[in-house]
């Protein structure tokens, strides 16, 4: 196929694309208005059915907790089959790792600077998962954000050894918690309150941290999950990138 004929078909999608998208943005409700009778139904029956001010987690991880389950898993298996194609082609022609590689020498500056935020945001990320069932956040969200923690320790230090410095073994165990977690908890539900999913801890006082029953727990077990899963896939393709192999 020509270069011409490439850069055409590239137009002729594009002109397409954008024209739909304007179609699409164009029927928009304005901004604030909203006509969904699901969300208003929710809206209404978080606090009282479950003692959380953020419909969202209640919606995620009770309400229609069974979408969230196969979600986690979607993740899990996309995780696994990255670190198995990724495994397969480094051992083709991988040789024994050698000595630590030796990273760009970063300013003492900026080595005081990342350690230094490495902490605050850890314990934001723990804020987050905590009170996902109170404000804005929870375990997707924080998960990622305890991820950040781990890479501003990792952009702090000067030197790299594979499988010495980055615990993959820690990282995989944690994903693979997560998931099994949310699993257990469903299976908690069937056990305890006879529906798989079903809430099977107190409800507590609406705006206490020790509230929303089996939410908060949820929130923990998926951070695990995420933060797990964002780390083996980096430290893959960390091994990718510092491991020595024929081909190079």
């Amino acid at each position: 196929m020509s270069r011409q004929l490439r850069m055409g078909l590239f137009g002729v999608s594009a002109a397409g694309f954008a024209a739909v998208l304007v179609w699409g943005m164009t029927g928009l409700p304005a901004f604030g208005d909203f006509d969904g009778e699901y969300g208003k139904l929710l809206a209404q029956s978080g606090i009282p059915q479950r003692s959380v001010g953020e419909i969202v987690a209640a919606t995620v991880f009770d309400y229609r907790g069974f979408d969230t389950l196969g979600e986690e898993f979607i993740l899990f298996c996309a995780v696994v089959g990255a670190t198995v194609l990724i495994r397969v082609h480094r051992a083709e022609g991988e040789l024994p790792p050698g000595p630590a590689e030796e990273l760009a020498p970063p300013s003492e500056g900026m080595r005081v600077l990342v350690g230094a935020l490495a902490a605050p945001v850890l314990v934001l990320g723990i804020y987050i998962v905590a009170h996902g069932h109170l404000t804005p956040g929870g375990g997707f969200q924080g998960g990622i954000v305890l991820v950040a923690a781990f890479l501003l320790i990792y952009l702090a230090g000067r030197r790299l050894t594979p499988h010495t410095h980055r615990p993959l073994a820690a990282a995989e165990f944690l994903e693979g918690l997560g998931a099994a977690g949310f699993a257990l908890v469903g299976l908690a539900g069937l056990i305890i309150a006879g529906t798989y999913l079903e809430n099977f801890l107190p409800f507590g006082t609406f705006g206490q941290l020790l509230s929303g029953g089996q939410i908060p727990l949820s929130n923990v077990v998926v951070a695990l999950e995420i933060m797990g899963a964002v780390l083996v896939v980096i430290a893959e393709f960390l091994d990718q990138r510092l491991l020595s192999s024929e081909s190079r």
